[in-house]
C-alpha cells in the first residue's frame, strides 16, 4: 500500500511536497520521476519484494513507461508467468511490475487482466499520455484537479492542496448531500473542482484533455444456465477460499480484524485453512454491551486458536477525533471511523497487513435497511395520513434510548425512513435528514447554491443497474453508491494513517460478480439476511455466529455527545465559520438541546456537523 501523486509539468520541489504530506501512506521509501512533460511521486509501504528492485516510480526496459502504483495485484504470479511466455523480462518479484508489462502487451485493456485493489498512474512517453485507473470496486482512492490545461492527481486530497494555485472552495451541493448521507458521493468531493475518479473508471490525459470513462460495471445478469442452490453454495465457498488464500501473499507480518460478526469470522475460518502457525486477530470492545461484540469474537478466537488482541474503548479524546478526521481529507460521518483508527493503530504494533470483512453486508443484503425496505411493503398498506400524522408523531413522543438499538429506537428509525420519498428506495433508512429539517437548517443564501433533491445521486446510480429483482437492485446501490466512498474510504484512510495495509477478500471482483448473479431471495430470505452465506458457513463456524444478527463496532457517539463530548460539540458548532455562514444557528442549537434532553436522537446530524467544522478548520483556517 502506498501513496501516489503527479501532474503534467516538471516541478521537482512540488512533487516532493505532495509526497511528503502522504508519508504515512509509505514510510519505507520515496521516489520521483520528472521530465519536461510530467512529474510523478511515490511513497512506498513495502509488502511484496522488499528489495530496491521494487521501488517506484518503476520503469520498463527502455524507460518509455513510468509507473506509480498503490494497492495489490493478487493474481500477479499467474499474470507474470503468462507475460514471461510472451518474452517480457522482469527485474523484480513485485506485483507492481506486472502492470507495466500488461500495459505493454494489452494497452489500456490491461485492466481486465488485473485482479486486485489498485490506483495507479502510468506515463506513456511515446504517446505523451497519462493513464490513471482505479480498481473495479473502488477499494483504493484516486483524486484529481484540472484547470487551464493542468492536471494534478493524488491518493489524498491534502497532496493536491499542496499546489498553491489550487483554490480551496466549498462545494455547497456536496455539503447538502453529505449531511443527509454522511459521505460525499463520486465524482464529487467537498471541494469545488477537485474530483474522485469513480470506481471502475480510468482517466486518460493526452493533448491537454482529460477523458474519464468506465471500464467495468457490476452486472446482476442471472448465472448462465440453471444453477441449483447447492451448487451455488459449493461454488461460493470455493471462490471465497480462493480469494482469502490469494490475499495472504505477503513478505511482512499479517493479521485479521475479528469483530465476531459473520464476515470477519468467515475470514478467520478460511485463513486457518492456509495458516498453520500463529494467527493474530484484533477486536474492539466497549463497556456498554449493546455496542460490544467481545463475547462473540472470543468464541471465534477460541474455535480457531488465534492469538487474540482486544482494544477496550472507554472514552475518546478530542485529540484522537481530530487526528482521525484530518486523515479523512473530507467529512465522513461513519460512526466506526474513530474506533477503526484506534484498532489500526494497535494492529500496526504487530503486523503490516490486516484482512477485514468489508463487503459482506453489501453483497448479501446484510444491513437492517434491506429488512426495513421489505417490511415497508406491508407498512404502506396503512393509509399515508395515518402513518404520517398519527404513528410517526406517536413514536416521536418516546424519549431516545441509551442502548444502540432496542425496539423503540428501531421503530422510530423505521417510521422516519418510511416517511421519506420512495425514490430513495432502501437508502431512505440510510438518509438522516428530512424535508422539514432541510427547510429549517439551511440559510437562504445556501439554498440558492444547491438543488434540494436528496436522492438525485441515487437515481443516477439506479439507472446503471441491470438487476431484475428488488433485492439485487438495492444491493447494487449499496455496492456502487454507498460502499465505495463511505465504507472503503474510511478503511483506506484510517489504516493508512498508521501505515497499515488492509485487504478485503470479500470484495474480490470475481467473487462479487458470482454473488451478484444469484437471485436476491437467496440473499435475503424472508427477513433472514445473508441467507446463502450463512448456509455455506454452517459447520465451519459455530451456530452462535452463523445465526446472529448484525451489530457492528460503531462508536456510542449519541451517548458521548451527551457526556464527554458535550462541551466540545457546543463550542465547536457555535464557533465554526462554515456552520454560521451556511446553516441556521437557531436550528443547530435546537438539535443540540433536543439531543441533550434525550427527546430525540440527532447524533447523525450533529456528528456530521462536527466533522464539517473540524474539516473546515483544518483546511480553511489552519
Amino acid at each position: 500500500m502506498c501513496g501516489i501523486a503527479g501532474f503534467n509539468w516538471k516541478d521537482e520541489a512540488l512533487i516532493a511536497r505532495m509526497t511528503d504530506v502522504m508519508a504515512h501512506r509509505g514510510p519505507d521509501q520515496s521516489g520521483f520521476y520528472c521530465d519536461d512533460a510530467v512529474s510523478l511521486g511515490h511513497r512506498r509501504l513495502s509488502i511484496i519484494d522488499l528489495s530496491d528492485n521494487a521501488r517506484q516510480p518503476m520503469r520498463n526496459e527502455d524507460a518509455s513507461l513510468q509507473l506509480i502504483f498503490n494497492g495489490e495485484i493478487y493474481n500477479f504470479a499467474e499474470l507474470r508467468d503468462s507475460l514471461l511466455k510472451k518474452n517480457h523480462r522482469f527485474l523484480s518479484r513485485s506485483d507492481s511490475e506486472v502492470i507495466l508489462h500488461a500495459y505493454e502487451e494489452y494497452g489500456r485493456d490491461c485492466l481486465r487482466h488485473l485482479r486486485g485493489m489498485f490506483a495507479f498512474a502510468l506515463w506513456d512517453r511515446r504517446r505523451q499520455a497519462l493513464f490513471l485507473a482505479r480498481d473495479r470496486i473502488g477499494i483504493k482512492p484516486l483524486y484529481y484537479y484540472f484547470h487551464a490545461g493542468r492536471l494534478i492527481f493524488a491518493s489524498e486530497i491534502k497532496a493536491i492542496l499542496r499546489h498553491p494555485d489550487v483554490q480551496r472552495e466549498l462545494n455547497h451541493q456536496a455539503l447538502y448531500d453529505y449531511i443527509g448521507f454522511e459521505f460525499v458521493g463520486a465524482p464529487d468531493t467537498m471541494f469545488r473542482n477537485i474530483f474522485k475518479i469513480p470506481a471502475g473508471h480510468t482517466l486518460w490525459f493526452q493533448n491537454g484533455v482529460p477523458e474519464v470513462r468506465p471500464y467495468w460495471e457490476l452486472s446482476f445478469a442471472p448465472h448462465p444456465g440453471d444453477i441449483t442452490r447447492q451448487d451455488a453454495e459449493e461454488r461460493e465457498l470455493e471462490l471465497l477460499d480462493h480469494a482469502v488464500k490469494s490475499h495472504l501473499v505477503s513478505d511482512v507480518p499479517l493479521g485479521v480484524f475479528l469483530s465476531g460478526g459473520l464476515d470477519s469470522s468467515a475470514l478467520v475460518a478460511m485463513m486457518r485453512r492456509h495458516i498453520t502457525g500463529p494467527l493474530r486477530t484484533f477486536t474492539i470492545g466497549y463497556p456498554d454491551k449493546s455496542y460490544s461484540e467481545l463475547d462473540y469474537a472470543k468464541i471465534v478466537s477460541d474455535r480457531f486458536g488465534t492469538e487474540h488482541h482486544v482494544l477496550m474503548i472507554e472514552s475518546v479524546s478530542q485529540d484522537t477525533i481530530e487526528k482521525a478526521l484530518w486523515h479523512l481529507d473530507e467529512p465522513m460521518t461513519d460512526l466506526s471511523t474513530v474506533p477503526l483508527y484506534l484498532i489500526c493503530q494497535k494492529a500496526r504494533e504487530q503486523v503490516t497487513v490486516c484482512l477485514s470483512g468489508e463487503g459482506g453486508d453489501e453483497s448479501f443484503a446484510g444491513y437492517d435497511r434491506f429488512k426495513a425496505s421489505k417490511a415497508n411493503r406491508w407498512y404502506r398498506l396503512i393509509p399515508r395520513p395515518l402513518r404520517r400524522h398519527i404513528i410517526t408523531p406517536l413514536l416521536d413522543r418516546f424519549p431516545d434510548q441509551i442502548q444502540k438499538k432496542g425496539l423503540i429506537n428501531i421503530l422510530k428509525r423505521f417510521a422516519q425512513g418510511s416517511d421519506l420519498p420512495e425514490d430513495g428506495q432502501h437508502l431512505r433508512w440510510q438518509y438522516f435528514s428530512n424535508p422539514a429539517l432541510d427547510q429549517a437548517l439551511y440559510r437562504p443564501g445556501f439554498k440558492g447554491h444547491i438543488a434540494m433533491d436528496p436522492f438525485h445521486r441515487v437515481r443516477d446510480y439506479a439507472a446503471l443497474c441491470d438487476a431484475r429483482d428488488r433485492i439485487n437492485r438495492e444491493i447494487f446501490l449499496d455496492m456502487r453508491f454507498i460502499m465505495t466512498e463511505s465504507v472503503l474510504m474510511k478503511v483506506d484512510k484510517m489504516s493508512m494513517a498508521h501505515s497499515l495495509e488492509v485487504r478485503v477478500p470479500l470484495l474480490d471482483h470475481v467473487y462479487v460478480e458470482f454473488i451478484a448473479s444469484l437471485p436476491g431471495h437467496w440473499k435475503l430470505k424472508g427477513y433472514r439476511t445473508k441467507d446463502i452465506l450463512r448456509s455455506c458457513l454452517k459447520g465451519l463456524l459455530p451456530d452462535t455466529i452463523v445465526n446472529r444478527g448484525k451489530q457492528g463496532y460503531s462508536l456510542p457517539i449519541k451517548n458521548l455527545l451527551r457526556d464527554q463530548l458535550k462541551d466540545y460539540m457546543i463550542q465547536l458548532l457555535n464557533d465554526s465559520p462554515v456552520i454560521r455562514e451556511n446553516l441556521e444557528s437557531a436550528t443547530v442549537n435546537r438539535l443540540i438541546r433536543e439531543h441533550l434532553s434525550m427527546t430525540h436522537n440527532h447524533n447523525h446530524v450533529l456528528w456530521a456537523l462536527i466533522n464539517v467544522a473540524n474539516w473546515h478548520r483544518n483546511v480553511f483556517c489552519g
